[in-house]
């Protein structure tokens, strides 16, 4: 399954460093990144693989929405299928 990640905050160091390490942890594949500096915030989307999980969607969700709340940045994870008719219109 793919999913759509993305990652918004004020800009500070460690951000990608902690989203990747989660994802690794997870065994989530990064099939995509697209990361810049707008002003002060950061912004990342990433398209990713969840194939080899070994938790359910849900609890990836809550992870990596932890993860976001630690790192004081503000985390979304959705299915591709989802993203893609949301914007389909």
């Amino acid at each position: 399954m793919k999913t759509i990640l993305t990652v918004i905050g004020k800009d500070q160091t460690g951000i990608i460093a902690g989203i990747s390490q989660k994802l690794y942890e997870l065994n989530i594949n990064i099939l995509d990144v697209s990361q810049t500096i707008m002003d002060e915030y950061f912004t990342m989307i990433m398209l990713l693989d969840l194939s080899n999980i070994n938790v359910t969607f849900d609890e990836v969700k809550n992870t990596l929405v932890h993860t976001g709340e630690q790192l004081k940045v503000k985390v979304n994870i959705q299915r591709e299928e989802i993203f893609d008719a949301m914007h389909r219109l």
